[in-house]
C-alpha cells in the first residue's frame, strides 16, 4: 500500500530540514557575542537569573530572524536585491522587532522615553543583522548548491 500524503506535509518537511542545515552553522557564541554588543549597556534588575532569560529570548528572536533571512535568501537567485528581498518580508521582520521590543520593555519595567528609544534602534539593528546573517548564509548555501 502507498502512503498518502499532502503537497503542505511534504513542504513542511521540506522547511525542517533545509532549517537544521542552514542552523548548523549559527554558533551559540556568535548569539551570546551579538546580545552583548547590542544590549551589554543595558541592565535589568531582578538578578542574574532574569538576565539569562533576557538573553535566551535574545538568542530565540534571532534565530528566528536568521531563519527568516535563509527562507527568503531564495529570491536573490532569480535577480532580486537585497532590498527587494528584504521589502518583500517587511511585516515579519517588524514583528520579529516588536516582538524584541516589546519583550524588552516587559523586563525594563517602563524606563525613561529616551531608555526605550535607544532599546527600539538596537532591537532593530540586532534584527537586521540576524536576518541579514541568515540571508548570506542562505545564499551562500544555494551558490555552493548544498540546499
Amino acid at each position: 500500500m502507498n502512503v498518502i500524503t499532502t503537497f503542505s506535509a511534504k513542504r513542511r518537511e521540506r522547511q525542517i530540514k533545509y532549517e537544521r542545515k542552514l542552523l548548523k552553522e549559527l554558533s551559540i557564541q556568535s548569539l551570546k557575542k551579538s546580545v552583548q554588543d547590542h544590549f551589554g549597556s543595558e541592565r535589568i534588575e531582578g538578578g542574574i537569573w532574569i538576565q539569562q532569560g533576557v538573553e535566551e529570548g535574545c538568542y530565540d528572536v534571532a534565530i528566528e530572524a536568521y531563519l527568516l533571512g535563509g527562507q527568503y535568501s531564495r529570491f536573490s537567485k532569480y535577480g532580486e536585491s537585497v532590498h527587494d528581498v528584504k521589502m518583500r518580508c517587511e511585516n515579519e521582520i517588524n514583528h520579529l522587532i516588536d516582538t524584541l521590543y516589546n519583550f524588552w520593555l516587559y523586563w525594563k519595567f517602563g524606563d525613561e522615553e529616551l531608555v526605550q528609544e535607544s532599546i527600539f534602534y538596537s532591537c532593530e539593528k540586532f534584527v537586521d543583522k540576524w536576518w541579514m546573517e541568515g540571508f548570506l548564509k542562505g545564499e551562500q548555501r544555494r551558490k555552493l548548491r548544498l540546499h
